[in-house]
This record gives C-alpha cells, sequence and structure tokens, in this order.
C-alpha cells in the first residue's frame, strides 16, 4: 500500500464532510455537517488561513488531515494547528498516521512554522502514544480551552 497526500479542492468537500462526520462519530460528538462544509468551503484554496490534504492509500482517500496557520510569540513566530486528522478503521495501525505527521511537519517545515499542536482526547491513549512517539510533547499544566464567539461562517 503505498500512502500520498493530496491537497483538498473544493469537488473534495462531499468527501470531506462524510470523514468529518465519521471523525465525530468516532470520538463521540455530534457532527455539524452544514458548518463543517461552510468551513471547508471557505479554507480551500485560501494558503493564507491552511490547508486540507485526502490520505490516499494507492490513490483512494482514507481520511484528511486540516492544518490552520497562526502566530505564537511563545513559540517565535509561525505555528500551526492540526485542527483535523482521520484515517479510516480499516487503514490505521499501519503507519498512515505517522506518515501524515510527517508530512504535516514537512508542510510547515517549508512555510517557516515554528511548532505544530494539536489536540486529543483524554481517553484516546493509542492517538497519545502515536502522538509521543513522532515528537509531541504533552504540556503540563495546560488545557486547551474554547469559546465559540461568532454564530456563523461567512465566505468572504
Amino acid at each position: 500500500m503505498e500512502i500520498s497526500f493530496r491537497l483538498a479542492e473544493l469537488a473534495d468537500v462531499e468527501t470531506l464532510v462524510r470523514f468529518h462526520v465519521a471523525l465525530n462519530e468516532y470520538d463521540g460528538t455530534v457532527a455539524d455537517p452544514a458548518r463543517a462544509q461552510a468551513g471547508l468551503e471557505l479554507l480551500l484554496g485560501r494558503e493564507d488561513l491552511g490547508g486540507v490534504w485526502l490520505i490516499c492509500a494507492d490513490e483512494t482517500p482514507v481520511g484528511y488531515i486540516v492544518l490552520t496557520w497562526g502566530f505564537s510569540l511563545e513559540f517565535g513566530g509561525r505555528d500551526a494547528f492540526v485542527d483535523e486528522l482521520y484515517i479510516e478503521e480499516g487503514y490505521r495501525g499501519q503507519g498512515v498516521g505517522r506518515q501524515t505527521l510527517a508530512f504535516a511537519e514537512s508542510i510547515c517545515r517549508a512555510r517557516d512554522i515554528q511548532a505544530l499542536h494539536l489536540e486529543v482526547e483524554r481517553e484516546n491513549v493509542n492517538a497519545q502514544v502515536v502522538y509521543e512517539r513522532v515528537g509531541f510533547e504533552k504540556r503540563a499544566g495546560y488545557f486547551l480551552m474554547s469559546k465559540r464567539v461568532g454564530t456563523a461562517i461567512r465566505n468572504p
């Protein structure tokens, strides 16, 4: 099986929303497909915001990764966030996640990004092990906290 990555485009939105819904089901959360679609339509083609890549096994999409760009004084410059990462169940445990994270790092290095962040559910010990193996560190004393301040995503 050969793993490759392809920059997603608007024609991929249906596949990406399907993966987004599956990711939420896996995490035990409720997806909002309309919000996800609106977000994807805004993000795709906007390199200033980030990017979405399909993870392909022998050219067939089996998952996706969403990277978004930010800036951090603590890390001394641009940073990135793995907003979503999903791999279909039949492809887990075969190194696809490790390859995807290495790909994400290469994207970041090419853009002079100083740090790559991600979040993982506390109960998802398998994912935590994978992330630690490729160099991600838990930040003792820190919790990711969020507050929704917008009501809708609008395309410019």
